[in-house]
């Protein structure tokens, strides 16, 4: 079904692979669209559950491939150490990825969301620490408080003045009050619960309407590392999502 409805391209100077989703081409209609970005080893199809709901709902999609991913795969950048590499490169490609959105005569650029799970969410969270025209937003199982993931792998390359630097919970100067919704399992084991929590808090201490910034948790969901598609919970947290992004686009 999402077949039919969907299209492959590749936009940029970068050649970002993209999935495009409709709820009906032959219409014309300009609907709003949500950039979605994957996580760490996997890719842009995976998700096809995500995406119905979306188009069935009204909304657009545009699910892209990290750099190293899907359509343009490589094996060293799959490694734990690349992460945050390939973070930094994805935040830095999306006005690409939005520029070429605005040349197809098929999406409302002024409905605009972004989202993304883990190392996509974490990208989606960097790039809306600095101006953009987002309306809202939408993560799962990422963080924006990346001191607390200084642990991992994806930073043994760097010191605590470069992680401090980088880290999106030091950088909100530039956040703006947009409806914003981290979904999150308690006892993940790859992305702190406790420093997403952390996050969320600094952003609602910010907002002079904090009820915009919603985090959804759930306990022992039973996926693998208790990270991955928060298993017995999936089906919630994806019906959940695309009632916000309803909420705040249509």
């Amino acid at each position: 079904m999402l077949r039919d409805r969907a299209r492959w391209q590749r936009f940029g100077s970068s050649g970002v692979p993209a999935l495009l989703a409709h709820p009906d081409w032959d219409t014309g209609e300009l609907v709003p669209v949500v950039i979605w970005m994957h996580g760490r080893t996997v890719h842009k199809e995976l998700d096809p559950g995500r995406y119905l709901r979306w188009i069935r709902a009204g909304i657009g999609v545009c699910a892209v491939d990290l750099p190293g991913h899907g359509e343009r795969f490589d094996a060293s950048q799959q490694d734990p150490e690349a992460a945050l590499d390939v973070i930094l490169q994805m935040t830095n490609e999306i006005d690409q990825v939005v520029s070429a959105l605005a040349e197809l005569d098929a999406f409302d650029l002024q409905r605009l969301g972004i989202g993304g799970m883990s190392g996509g969410g974490m990208a989606a969270i960097a790039r809306l620490c600095q101006p953009h025209s987002f309306r809202c937003a939408s993560v799962e199982a990422a963080s924006g408080s990346w001191v607390d993931q200084q642990h991992r792998p994806m930073f043994d390359h760097c010191d605590a003045k470069q992680i401090s630097t980088l880290d999106p919970l030091q950088r909100l100067d530039h956040w703006r009050e947009i409806p914003f919704q981290a979904i999150h399992a308690q006892h993940d084991e790859w992305v702190a619960y406790e420093g997403q929590a952390r996050f969320i808090e600094a952003l609602r201490s910010r907002y002079e309407q904090p009820q915009l910034v919603e985090l959804i948790t759930y306990d022992r969901t039973g996926a693998q590392y208790e990270h991955a598609g928060f298993g017995k919970f999936a089906a919630d947290a994806k019906n959940r999502q695309a009632e916000f992004l309803a909420g705040c686009l249509l």
